[in-house]
């Protein structure tokens, strides 16, 4: 099955040659051998995880212009093609998966790669949008040839097919140059997120105003539908204590604005208001996506019953292994009715289950339960838990094995802690709610909705338990489920 994988891989990998009907590109040439050499190794190792999107082979980073477009979910991402490492930053091309159901996923050719006869040196981050003759747009930060990112960025355009798999860049490009902004000076600015509020687009980029900080998200309204002429509106938030604003993403969930970004930490929100006349926006609240160490540059997509899913980049793990990083399982945004920031799995990942394994109604007064996982290190585990009187909780995910591979997470009453990711979390109740993913060496935890931990870990055998300990009180086990999960490809 394996190899049946990888074969069709390298054959939508060769898909430009045959779909674009031009002679084949010297950068895409060059990258697709790279990729399907590298294929069957990334393909076989056991690290590698099988539910979440990953590039067939090479180094993966930042999730790019998720869009739903004509029956397909589709995303990019950041793919050096050359290596598994990330290599020289100033080296990014565009890959593409898609879906029909958010389930399963079909790789698909590379689609923007570095334009070197338009002295065009790396495609960075960015998103994607139709303009107003329906054509389907992906806008990003070019780096020029032997150009600093720091302070010479430029954001471009590309025209898609309807497929969106064959690309031709703008002939309008730069469509955003640093004129744009006048006399304010923008480090670092880039990764430009378009969102629409009534007849306007505006589209928004990262940066900071000084050399050392003052982080600012800057705002551009649309001058006209083809989405090629934009006017600088001045800085749209600034962001308190950050060094920069990479990645931002600005939308209205139900009657609220959220702005995410990235500030070389742990991915922040903003929840509050926008004014579209004066074209600001004022956070009432604010908080952390993701707890772990190992999520990044966030990037979303709406659906079309107006539903608001976000994927992250899944970092850190160890080099040299035919491939290196994934992008985080599809999560559904809302709000609870406290108005707290809700995270949960997109409900289309349940089809991905295999046979249920299910315990229920354990009274806990100290000591431990242990409970037989399936024998597979691809995993969903649901606990519902009720702490009564107990101070302390204890939950181990332990390899068969004798000293094998373990992952535990501990609960002190205010604090969620998964190895060295720690979270305020406070309980309704004393009711605890955990979705823990197992997809080999990634993990993701999403307790009460609210909080999100994401690591990498060193996967599991196959013949692993869950034990549940109890310290200081009793607590109420209402239900353990575990499911086998299969592969998204």
């Amino acid at each position: 099955m394996r190899r049946i994988f990888t074969l069709v891989i390298a054959i939508f990998l060769l898909l430009p040659f045959c779909s674009q009907g031009a002679s084949p590109n010297e950068a895409i040439t060059r990258a697709t051998a790279a990729m399907a050499a590298a294929a069957p190794r990334a393909q076989a190792d056991p690290w590698h995880p099988i539910f979440h999107v990953t590039s067939p082979a090479q180094w993966l980073n930042d999730p790019n212009g998720p869009i739903f477009y004509k029956g397909y979910y589709h995303l990019f991402y950041q793919l050096n093609p050359l290596s598994d490492e990330s290599g020289p930053t100033t080296l990014r091309y565009w890959g593409h998966v898609r879906s029909r159901d958010l389930v399963k996923w079909e790789p698909l050719p590379i689609a923007l790669w570095p334009s070197t006869e338009l002295n065009e040196q790396s495609v960075w981050s960015g998103c994607c949008t139709t303009n107003g003759d329906g054509q389907p747009m992906c806008f990003y930060t070019s780096i020029g040839l032997g150009k600093n990112a720091f302070d010479q960025a430029v954001q471009w355009a590309a025209i898609g097919d309807d497929d969106l798999i064959t690309w031709q860049k703008s002939p309008a490009n730069p469509v955003l140059s640093e004129t744009v902004n006048g006399a304010t000076k923008i480090y670092d600015w880039r990764d430009p997120f378009i969102f629409h509020e009534g007849k306007k687009t505006f589209l928004i980029a990262g940066g900071h105003l000084k050399k050392d900080g003052d982080a600012a998200v800057n705002i551009y309204e649309a001058q006209n539908s083809a989405l090629t002429e934009w006017k600088y509106r001045g800085a749209l938030f600034h962001v308190p204590g950050a060094p920069t604003a990479e990645c931002p993403n600005f939308f209205k969930l139900g009657n609220q604005w959220v702005l995410l970004l990235s500030p070389y930490g742990q991915v922040q929100y903003f929840v509050g208001d926008f004014d579209a006349t004066t074209d600001r926006f004022t956070a009432r609240t604010n908080g952390v996506l993701d707890y772990g160490s190992s999520f990044y540059a966030p990037n979303t997509m709406q659906v079309p019953d107006d539903r608001r899913l976000v994927w992250g980049w899944v970092k850190d793990f160890p080099g040299g292994r035919g491939w290196n990083g994934c992008l985080s399982l599809p999560r559904q945004l809302s709000f609870s009715s406290a108005g707290q920031l809700q995270q949960n799995p997109a409900p289309q990942l349940t089809q991905l289950r295999g046979k249920k394994t299910e315990q229920r109604n354990l009274e806990l007064v100290g000591g431990k339960v242990i409970f037989a996982l399936p024998p597979t290190n691809t995993l969903e585990i649901s606990v519902e838990l009720e702490l009564t009187t107990a101070t302390n909780l204890e939950l181990q995910l332990q390899s068969g094995a004798k000293d094998g591979p373990s992952v535990g997470l501990h609960f002190n009453g205010s604090e969620l802690q998964a190895l060295d990711a720690k979270a305020p979390l406070v309980l309704t109740q004393g009711k605890l709610n955990l979705r823990i993913f197992v997809d080999r060496s990634v993990l993701e935890i999403f307790a009460n909705g609210t909080v999100c931990i994401t690591k990498v870990i060193a996967p599991l055998d196959g013949n692993s338990t869950l034990e549940i300990h109890v310290d200081g009180g009793a607590a109420k086990v209402k239900r353990v489920q575990a499911w086998p999960m299969k592969s998204i490809w």
